[in-house]
């Protein structure tokens, strides 16, 4: 069974037992769990272990990561000459820490302009970047990766247009972003992501207001204006060092950034864990080889 444990919280309990015992009365039951390790948990200090067996890791890290067993022996008592029998029986869980995934969004969008070779193209572009820069700023967000390229486009009606073709992304990470972790180091993550999500939202409002003020506000039409509805936007997620994603292994936990398996290693914000050419490091979450 694979159980997935978000980084520094409290993993679900692990149940040393499947679901057709649970429901049947147990003699004499005795519980030994025994973590990655290959060491008894009993007595671990960031582990939380029952009376009945049911084991919950506390304060989850990649280390902890990996095989959980728990082996269960009980009595069972034959009905006709009372014998006593020993049964064993083993459970295993392989348990990973995971992050959620940092988003960047890219956005691209279109506006109409009288012609490709205007300077005053490139005026607006720069123009635009501030705007955008300033609606999502307080946010510790800015915007990066951006560029335009004019094309001329054919259309039924009216027949030739130019347009610019607007691509940039929205990023969590402006100067001084860290200060807003300041105060929630273990799931800074999550603060990025609402972060990112609200900028993302704010521009996507912007440019439906440059719709309604095109058709409500101008008499005449600028020579640059936004084409309505060609806002799209894509999600880019990245992991943090030592995480990754994998739809293959982690089919249960496709979105998660999960700690990467021993052999493996992240160095920076890839999506993937990479396989080390030659393995020295036997442990979850490199970051190196």
């Amino acid at each position: 069974v694979n159980v997935y444990v978000k980084l520094f919280t409290n993993s679900p309990f692990l149940v040393c037992m499947d679901l057709a015992r649970s429901q049947e009365e147990i003699i004499d039951p005795k519980y030994l769990w025994i973590g990655p390790d290959g060491k008894n948990l009993a007595g671990r200090t960031y582990v939380n272990l029952t009376e009945t067996g049911k084991l919950m890791v506390m304060g989850f890290k990649e280390f902890m990561s990996g095989a959980y067993t728990c082996t269960l022996s009980h009595k069972v008592i034959e009905a006709t000459t009372h014998k006593e029998i020993e049964m064993v029986e083993t459970y295993k869980f392989m348990v990973y820490a995971y992050r959620e995934a940092d988003r960047v969004y890219q956005i691209l969008v279109h506006f109409t302009t009288k012609e490709c070779n205007l300077t005053a193209n490139s005026l607006f572009f720069e123009e635009l970047k501030k705007i955008l820069n300033n609606i999502v700023s307080d946010l510790r967000c800015q915007i990066i990766e951006s560029s335009y390229k004019c094309h001329s486009v054919r259309i039924p009606k009216p027949g030739l247009l130019h347009k610019l073709f607007v691509i940039f992304q929205v990023n969590p990470f402006a100067p001084g972003w860290q200060e807003v972790c300041r105060w929630v180091p273990y799931d800074c993550e999550d603060v990025t992501n609402v972060r990112v999500e609200e900028a993302r939202y704010r521009i996507e409002e912007f440019f439906s207001k440059q719709t309604d003020a095109l058709k409500h506000e101008f008499q005449t039409v600028p020579i640059i204006h936004y084409v309505e509805k060609s806002l799209s936007v894509i999600r880019i997620d990245s992991c943090r060092p030592g995480f990754g994603k994998n739809s293959v292994t982690h089919t249960s936990c496709t979105s998660c950034c999960v700690v990467c398996d021993p052999g493996t290693y992240n160095p920076n914000n890839n999506v993937t864990c990479q396989i080390c050419a030659r393995p020295r490091v036997r442990k979850y979450g490199a970051r190196s080889c």
